[in-house]
């Protein structure tokens, strides 16, 4: 949490996100971050503490290398693999993404995080841009958020019309069935954290200089609009958890399991050669599941 010391006109957004925490934050946010320095685990996370820290990265370690059998993989047989990543922000979209591909050939997993529409771009086909993107034969495409936007962050904040998400809503299953139809591997991952962790990452950044460039205007105006979001998270499951392109909830509110039920995730879904199902093994199923997992 942020230093007491530390002015809030030297913190980013003069330290709207500390104001936030002192002033506005429901009661039981407020004393289980009062309580807590680091991660916060309360029910209902099934864990009461982290994962212990050699237990993890003995266990990244082995699924790095089957992520570097899954590289060979995609390189030799030409596969087309196309990974979303969302959550609220602060999930740990970011963070798990590293850790996927770190170890990997930046040229084959690319990962993917647009800007803004530009002028141009706001004046196409909304899924245009994302086509862009997707990946040539032979690559890894791991979207930091996705066309999903629309249906969470540009609900929540009137970014697009409620025509306009409706015809989202009637679009994404054809649109996604035919990239599975074209023999695109598609997974999509939701990584949910509690409110309560979601704050004690943010105050993190806000103190630390090197984490203080991850903060935006939509994150601290986000603060207030938790329950619009899980309104907004709980249409987008209902209409594109689909039999050809499901949804997979992970809740992140211990980044290190969660990072790992994401890579477990993805190289259980594609079938490619040589994988070690001892290592793969199924995520857990306690922190990582469909849509009846999710939480707000």
């Amino acid at each position: 949490m942020n230093d007491a010391s530390v002015p809030p006109a030297e913190l980013p957004f003069e330290g709207a996100i500390t104001r936030f925490f002192e002033t506005e934050a429901p009661e039981d946010v407020r004393s289980a971050i009062g309580k807590h320095r680091k991660t916060i685990l309360r029910a209902p996370y099934p864990y009461d503490e982290r994962m212990d820290e050699g237990a993890y990265e003995a266990e990244l370690f082995a699924l790095q290398i089957e992520l570097a059998r899954f590289q060979h993989w995609v390189q030799r047989t030409g596969a087309r693999v196309v990974v979303l990543f969302e959550g609220r922000d602060a999930a740990g979209k970011g963070g798990t993404i590293k850790r996927f591909r770190e170890n990997m050939n930046p040229r084959v997993a690319r990962v993917v995080a647009l800007p803004k529409p530009s002028p141009t771009e706001a004046g196409q086909w909304y899924f245009q841009r994302y086509i862009a993107q997707l990946p040539t034969a032979g690559q890894i495409a791991l979207f930091d958020r996705s066309w999903y936007n629309r249906s969470v962050v540009e609900r929540v904040f009137d970014f697009c019309t409620t025509a306009e998400r409706d015809l989202f809503f009637q679009q994404v299953p054809g649109f996604e069935r035919a990239l599975v139809q074209d023999g695109i591997h598609l997974v999509k991952l939701w990584l949910n954290v509690g409110q309560a962790e979601q704050l004690r990452r943010f105050l993190d950044r806000e103190s630390d200089p090197l984490k203080q460039w991850k903060l935006s205007q939509i994150d601290v105006d986000g603060l207030r609009r938790w329950t619009a979001y899980s309104v907004a998270i709980r249409e987008t499951f209902e209409a594109t958890h689909l039999d050809h392109a499901p949804w997979t909830i992970i809740k992140s509110d211990d980044k290190r399991r969660a990072r790992l039920a994401a890579i477990r995730t993805v190289l259980s879904c594609v079938p490619y050669d040589g994988r070690d199902d001892d290592v793969v093994k199924t995520p857990d199923p306690k922190i990582c599941g469909g849509p009846d997992l999710w939480d707000d």
